[in-house]
This record gives C-alpha cells, structure tokens and sequence, in this order.
C-alpha cells in the first residue's frame, strides 16, 4: 500500500555520529503537522526552512512543529494529564505561529510518535500528526522559518537526493510514506488507519553512514543487520538514503 513506500536520497539529514556519551538527554515534548494540499500532481506537503543559526536542525527543511508548553497542557484542564491532547493543541499552535495557518485540531490524525536517539545531546519526543491544509497564504516569521515551499513528497525526496535541501530523520521517514498517493482524502484516509507507533532508533554504523533500527526489526536487539526477519529502519548513507518498512 502506499503508506508503506520507501523513498531515496543522498545528504547530510541526520546531524551527528554515535556518541559514546554515558549522560543520556531527557527528550522534551514536542509536537508537529505534516500538512496536506491538493496539486497537479498529487498531495503537496508544507515544508519549512529553519534558520541555519538554530542548534537543533538548522538549516533543515521540517514541518510546522516544537515544543509542547505549559498553556498547551493547561488548556485542557484536569491537571493537563493528557499529552496527547495537549501535543493536538501544540501542533495546531505552531501552524499557525510558524506558518500563518490556522488548522482544526480536529482534522488533526496522529501519525507516529518518534524520539531522538539516546545518543543525541539534544532530544525530542515529538507526537507527528498529518491533516489537510487550510486556506490562506503561508507567513514565516523570517527569523525562526526563513523560508517555506509546498512539494510533492517525491520531488522532496529527490531534492534530498541531490542535496538541494537537508531533511532530518522522521521528516525523511513521513515524507517517505506519504509518497505515491493521488490524493488528499486518499492519503488522510491511509494515515487514519496506521498503526499507534512510539519508535526509538538504535543506530548502527555502517560503511557509509549509519542506518537506524526501529522495535518491528529483526535486529532492533543487537541482531545482524543481514539477519532474515522483518525489516523497519531508515539508512543515512552517502550512497542514498532509504526508509525500509516490511513487517
């Protein structure tokens, strides 16, 4: 099915090797919305452009996103036990502040949520959600977003591959999946019925890069690579990236 394609590219998306740091980062909450418009030739997402001066991704391209605040959580009363609430809440806040869009939580439909490697000295725990673009004109702020571009997920990819812009681990993932649709409704519709995903990459290093394994994969616990099994792992290598879902 098309939300389980796997895409292609070459560049510098992930930002660090390995560490063999023993003092493991407490992710911080975030949250973020791949958002969705009809085009010529497909669904079109909204990518932004990160400042490059930015210590986390920047100069990256990612979707409308951060950090999950204290009124995100609050808004929901009852303590603002429920984060999953308060991370719609964030996502719909940051289309608007970094964007200029306004989008219902309610079109909101959860996609995956994904942590940075442990070996990261800054980390993220952030809850990915996917809905459909609303009207109105994309503003950025020039400061934090300098710049914006809708693309088909495909042309993303290949813009990837030939280095023209940098997309971090799960934009590269997402974008990935959501490649090969002929439509919005389509492709809401596919994400409605994903599996609920908490992934957490293992990196290992390879002879080109690294390729992070993910819990479905047969060598997520320090197997072999080569290993028989199923296979969920995304490889960050010179010769070209590859999101590899089969289970």
């Amino acid at each position: 099915m098309p939300g389980n394609t796997a895409g292609s590219g070459r560049g510098t998306g992930y930002t660090g090797p390995v560490s063999a740091q023993t003092d493991i980062v407490a992710p911080r909450a975030a949250a973020s919305v791949v958002l969705l418009r009809p085009g010529p030739g497909g669904p079109e997402i909204l990518y932004l452009r990160r400042n490059p001066s930015l210590a986390f991704h920047g100069d990256y391209w990612v979707f409308p996103g951060g950090r999950i605040d204290a009124a995100d959580r609050a808004a929901g009363g009852g303590g603002g036990g429920d984060e999953a609430a308060a991370a719609r809440r964030a996502a719909v806040r940051e289309a608007h502040e970094e964007a200029g869009l306004r989008v219902p939580a309610a079109s909101l439909a959860f996609a995956v949520h994904w942590t940075t490697p442990e070996s990261s000295p800054i980390r993220f725990a952030t809850w990915f959600f996917v809905a459909p673009a609303t009207a109105g004109t994309v503003e950025t702020d020039g400061t934090e977003i300098l710049d914006h571009r809708w693309l088909r997920p495909a042309d993303a990819l290949e813009r990837q591959r030939a280095r023209e812009i940098k997309l971090a681990a799960p934009t590269f993932a997402l974008t990935s999946r959501l490649a090969g649709f002929t439509d919005v409704d389509g492709a809401m519709a596919a994400v409605a019925g994903w599996p609920d995903e908490r992934l957490l990459g293992r990196l290992v290093e390879v002879d080109d890069g690294q390729v992070a394994i993910y819990h479905q994969d047969t060598a997520y616990d320090e197997g072999p690579l080569d290993r028989d099994g199923p296979r969920h792992r995304l490889w960050m290598v010179r010769s070209g990236w590859r999101y590899e879902r089969a289970f």
